[in-house]
C-alpha cells in the first residue's frame, strides 16, 4: 500500500462515519402526531420547548418529578402519551427521574454522538420529543436506567 492508497482510504473511512453518525435519524422520521414549530412553542413552556423539541438537558435536581414517589403514570408533556409506571421509577441519585423500563411501544431509541461519546437517547413514540437517555448502570429486573428530563414529562397520579 502506498501513501495515496493509504490516504485516500483514511479519507474514505471519516466520510463514512460521518455519514454514519450525522447521516438520517429520528429527526426526519414521521411520528403520529405532529405539530409546526410554532404550535410547538405555543403548547410547550420554554423549557419544556428546549428539551423535547431541541434535545437540551435541564440541569439536574431541578425537576420535582424526581422527588414524585405517588402511584401514577408519567406521560410526555408534548403529547400525553402514557410513558412510565411509577412502579419502575427508582432513585438513582443523578438528579432526574430515572425508571428501569418504559411502558409498552411508549419509547424508541436512537444513537446520540453530542457529547463526543456514543450514548442512547430516548425519545417519545408518539411525538418524537426527546426525553433523555438510557444507560445500562440501572437495578434489576432491566439494569437498565431511563434517566429522564423532568420537564419532558407530567405526572398523573393514580
Amino acid at each position: 500500500m502506498n501513501r495515496r492508497q493509504f490516504l485516500s482510504g483514511g479519507v474514505t473511512g471519516a466520510v463514512a462515519l460521518a455519514l454514519w453518525q450525522f447521516g438520517p435519524g429520528r429527526a426526519e422520521a414521521a411520528y403520529p402526531f405532529t405539530l409546526s414549530d410554532a404550535e410547538w412553542r405555543k403548547r410547550l413552556s420554554p423549557w419544556a420547548y428546549k428539551v423535547l423539541r431541541q434535545r437540551a438537558t435541564e440541569p439536574p435536581f431541578s425537576s420535582p418529578l424526581d422527588r414524585e414517589h405517588r402511584a401514577g403514570t408519567f406521560v410526555c408533556a408534548g403529547c400525553a402519551l402514557p410513558l412510565f409506571s411509577s412502579k419502575t421509577k427508582f432513585d438513582s441519585g443523578t438528579g432526574w427521574p430515572s425508571f428501569w423500563a418504559p411502558l409498552r411501544k411508549a419509547v424508541g431509541t436512537s444513537r446520540d454522538f453530542d457529547l463526543g461519546t456514543i450514548r442512547t437517547e430516548v425519545h417519545c413514540a408518539r411525538c418524537g420529543g426527546h426525553l433523555g437517555h438510557v444507560f445500562d448502570d440501572g437495578p434489576r429486573p432491566t439494569g437498565k436506567r431511563y434517566c429522564m428530563n423532568g420537564v419532558a414529562l407530567r405526572f398523573q397520579p393514580a
